[in-house]
């Protein structure tokens, strides 16, 4: 099969030949039909993730996929060749990822059957972030009638989060560059969504909207220590980088955002999409055989999601 590879990291990915994954008891083999590039996927090509999770090479990488169901392992209950399906990859090894023709995934988590109405790029593009996005709202709480501020909004995670966020009542502050990354995040929703520029005084535009302070932050970007300082006694912090450290002037509920994309997450997900509640902001496509420009342009700062199709 055609996938992605890195011979070692940090290292370039390339497009080689592989060797097609036998699907083992409890796991799913998915012929791929789309997937996409994340920030782990960068991470991981520029070797930050060495010591952190086993590394077996020629290393496939890429966590998102769709596509339909080739074979089932040993003791699969619940999908048969054929289903169309999506998901992230969970297994507790890096080696055999998503950007490839084939894909062997466990069935207990990680995979859910895609509904009509989700096209498959669109599929393939949705689960690690959605789940990120996801998880990491619900850290902060009930969210209508609050204010919540989400920096790095022009991101997978962070434009997924908007629609979430305001969808559920929240009153939303986004950071984003002034031009079209703001218009960017503004055109993701019809509720009402503030836009602050990120390089002009955060602060100062912040305290402009909320003068007692914002409710809650979902952190996917920028000074993690300053967007604390923003938020109102009492108030709650979620970082995807790192982290958050208490208070020492006031009470806040900290945490860090684990994704756990369980089936009932990506069902969810997948149901608001089919609905046309939540969009996958899809901004760029590449083919498998250009994967290796897909990681450039995301480390160029693409916005959005950059999907990968495969053939």
């Amino acid at each position: 099969m055609r996938a992605v590879t890195l011979a070692q990291v940090p290292g370039s990915p390339e497009v080689t030949e592989a060797e097609v994954p036998r699907p083992q008891a409890g796991e799913v083999l998915v012929k791929v039909a789309a997937s996409s590039v994340n920030g782990f996927d960068l991470g991981t090509a520029a070797g930050y993730l060495q010591g952190m999770v086993e590394h077996r090479f020629p290393l496939i990488p890429g966590k998102d996929f769709a596509g339909t169901v080739e074979a089932v392992g040993e003791g699969v209950e619940g999908f048969t060749v054929g289903d169309a399906v999506f998901g992230v990859v969970t297994k507790a090894y890096l080696g055999t990822g998503s950007m490839a023709q084939y894909v062997a995934v466990p069935a207990a988590i990680g995979i859910a059957h895609r509904p009509e109405g989700v096209l498959v790029r669109d599929a393939g593009a949705l689960g690690l972030a959605g789940t990120a996005a996801f998880d990491g709202l619900a850290l902060l709480g009930p969210l209508e009638g609050r204010t919540v501020l989400i920096s790095g909004a022009t991101g997978g995670v962070g434009a997924i989060a908007v629609q979430l966020a305001a969808a559920r009542g929240a009153r939303v502050i986004a950071t984003a560059k002034s031009g079209s990354e703001s218009g960017f995040v503004s055109a993701l929703t019809d509720a009402e969504v503030t836009v602050i520029d990120y390089l002009q005084d955060v602060t100062a535009q912040v305290r402009a909207i909320a003068p007692d302070g914002v409710d809650a932050v979902l952190h996917l970007a920028g000074d993690l220590a300053e967007l604390t300082a923003l938020t109102r006694d009492g108030g709650a912090v979620a970082s995807a980088l790192t982290v958050p450290e208490a208070s020492e002037d006031r009470e806040l509920h900290t945490a860090m955002i684990q994704s756990n994309p369980t089936a009932d997450t990506l069902s969810t997900l997948a149901g608001h999409v089919a609905s046309g509640a939540l969009t996958v902001p899809v901004n760029s496509e590449f083919d498998l055989e250009r994967a290796p420009e897909a990681f450039a342009a995301f480390g160029a700062g693409t916005v959005g999601k950059i999907a990968i199709t495969v053939a």
